[in-house]
C-alpha cells in the first residue's frame, strides 16, 4: 500500500513533466472537482440562508406555536380567550418550551389628514420578545408596552412599518388618529409613533401594528385576562412537532373559565404556503448537488483514463517485474485522490470565499418584495461543509475504481514493444 502510494506521488508530481496531455488533462480534473464543490458550498449556504432568515421573520411575528380561540380558525372575527396565570402554568410545562407571552388583535384604520390605511393593530405586554423588531428598526425606538389593568399609559405609542409609513406620509414622533368598529359605534384613539420597522416580510409589513396590549383590550372591551391567544417558542424548532403532539393532547379541544374551545397550531400550519415553498428548496439543492457530484466524476474519470493511457509503458514495466494488477489499479486510484484533495481545497477556499464575501458585502441584491430579503442571504455551517467533502471524496473515489480496471488489460509484451 505504501509501495502505491510513493509511485502515484512520483507520478502526480511528474505529470505534465514529459507529457503533453497529461498536465492539462490533471489541471481539468482538479478544476472540475473545484468547481463542483465550491457550487455545491455556495448552494447549500444559501438554501439555509434563505430557509433560516425567512423562517425567522415569520416566527418573529407569529411565534412556533399559538394558542387561541377555535372559532378564528373558522372565521375571521378574532375572539378572545381566558388567559389565566393557572393556564400560562399549564402550557409552561409542554415539552422544550422557551418563551410564552400574551396578545391581542384589534383591526382598525389609521388616518391622516390626507390618507388612511387598514391596519391590524396587535397588542403586547412586558413579557413581549422584541429581539426580531429591535433587529428590523429602521428608525426610532420600541417604546416600554405597558401590561396592566390598572394603568394607562398618557399617550399611546406604537410600531409601524416602513410600507405603512410611506403611504400615510409619516414619520418617528408623528401623531395618528386611529379609527375602530365595536358594539356599533366607531372608537377612536391618538398614537404617537415610536419607531418604524422593516423586514421586507411584506404579507406582515402591510397590516401589523404594535402597541400596548391594555389598550387593546379597552378597545375590545375585554377584561385584563382576556386575549387573543398565546405565541409560544421552543428552544429547538427541530423539535416543534414534539411540542405540537403534547399541545394537541393537553390543549386542544379543552375549555377556558369562560366555555372558549382551546387550539393550538404550529407556525407551519399558520403559513402553509411560504413553508411548502422554502420546501421546494431542498429539493432543488439535491438535483444541483447531485449534478454536481455528477459533473466532478466524469472529469475526474476524464483525467484518469488519460493519465492511465499515457503510462501504459509504465504499467507495461511494472507488469514484467512482476507487479500485480491490484498494486497498478491502487497506483492510480492514489493518484486520483492526489487530484481530488488539492480540488477539494481548491473549491473549499472557493465556495466558503463567495459566500463570505455576500455575508459582509452583500454584493448580490434581490427583489424583497418577491423574495422576502433585499440581498441573497448565506448560511455557513461547518457540519455540512464537512459532510459535502467527505461525500464527494467518497462518491469520487468509488467512481474512479471502474476505470482502474483498464490495466489489467494491457499486456507487458505488447507495450514494452510499443514503449521503445
Amino acid at each position: 500500500m505504501m509501495l502505491s502510494k510513493f509511485l502515484a506521488k512520483q507520478i502526480y508530481n511528474n505529470s505534465g513533466d514529459t507529457k503533453k496531455v497529461s498536465l492539462p488533462a490533471v489541471r481539468i480534473a482538479t478544476l472540475g472537482m473545484a468547481i463542483g464543490l465550491a457550487v455545491m458550498i455556495v448552494s447549500v449556504a444559501v438554501v439555509f440562508g434563505f430557509k433560516h432568515t425567512i423562517r425567522d421573520k415569520v416566527i418573529g411575528f407569529g411565534s412556533h406555536i399559538v394558542v387561541q380561540n377555535f372559532s378564528n380558525i373558522q372565521n375571521d372575527n378574532m375572539m378572545q380567550i381566558c388567559v389565566s396565570d393557572s393556564m400560562i402554568s399549564v402550557l409552561q410545562k409542554a415539552p422544550d418550551i422557551n418563551h410564552i407571552q400574551r396578545y391581542a388583535i384589534k383591526q382598525g384604520l389609521l388616518k391622516t389628514d390626507t390618507d388612511f390605511l387598514g391596519v391590524v393593530l396587535k397588542g403586547v405586554g412586558t413579557e413581549w420578545d422584541s429581539t426580531f423588531i429591535a433587529e428590523n428598526i429602521i428608525d426610532g425606538t420600541i417604546p416600554k408596552f405597558i401590561y396592566n389593568k390598572n394603568t394607562q399609559p398618557t399617550q399611546s405609542q406604537i410600531l409601524i412599518s416602513k410600507i405603512m409609513a410611506d403611504k400615510l406620509g409619516v414619520k418617528v414622533k408623528d401623531k395618528l388618529f386611529a379609527y375602530f368598529l365595536g358594539n356599533n359605534d366607531v372608537r377612536m384613539r391618538r398614537f404617537v409613533i415610536s419607531g418604524i420597522y422593516q423586514t421586507n416580510l411584506t404579507k406582515y409589513d402591510e397590516a401589523t401594528v404594535f402597541c400596548d396590549l391594555n389598550t387593546v383590550q379597552k378597545l375590545n372591551g375585554w377584561d385584563s385576562d382576556e386575549v387573543s391567544g398565546v405565541e409560544m417558542t421552543v428552544k429547538n424548532f427541530s423539535n416543534i412537532d414534539e411540542t405540537a403532539k403534547w399541545m394537541i393532547h393537553k390543549v386542544n379541544r379543552t375549555k377556558d373559565s369562560y366555555g372558549n374551545t382551546l387550539v393550538s397550531s404550529t407556525i407551519q400550519e399558520i403559513n402553509p404556503q411560504i413553508f411548502s415553498w422554502l420546501d421546494l428548496l431542498d429539493l432543488n439543492v439535491w438535483i444541483i448537488l447531485a449534478l454536481m457530484v455528477c459533473v466532478a466524476s466524469v472529469t475526474m474519470i476524464s483525467g484518469l483514463l488519460i493519465i492511465i493511457l499515457e503510462r501504459v509503458p509504465m504499467i507495461g514495466i511494472l507488469k514484467a517485474l512482476g507487479s500485480r494488477n491490484s498494486f497498478i489499479r491502487h497506483t492510480f486510484l492514489w493518484f486520483g485522490m492526489f487530484i481530488m484533495a488539492k480540488g477539494l481545497i481548491i473549491g473549499n477556499i472557493l465556495g466558503i470565499g463567495i459566500c463570505l464575501l455576500q455575508k459582509w458585502t452583500g454584493l448580490v441584491k434581490l427583489d424583497p418584495t418577491t423574495y422576502y430579503v433585499s440581498e441573497v442571504p448565506v448560511e455557513l455551517n461547518i457540519t455540512t461543509i464537512l459532510l459535502l467533502n467527505a461525500g464527494t471524496f467518497i462518491i469520487c473515489t468509488l467512481v474512479l475504481v471502474v476505470p482502474s480496471f483498464l490495466v489489467s488489460h494491457i499486456h507487458p509484451a505488447k507495450t514494452i514493444k510499443f514503449g521503445e
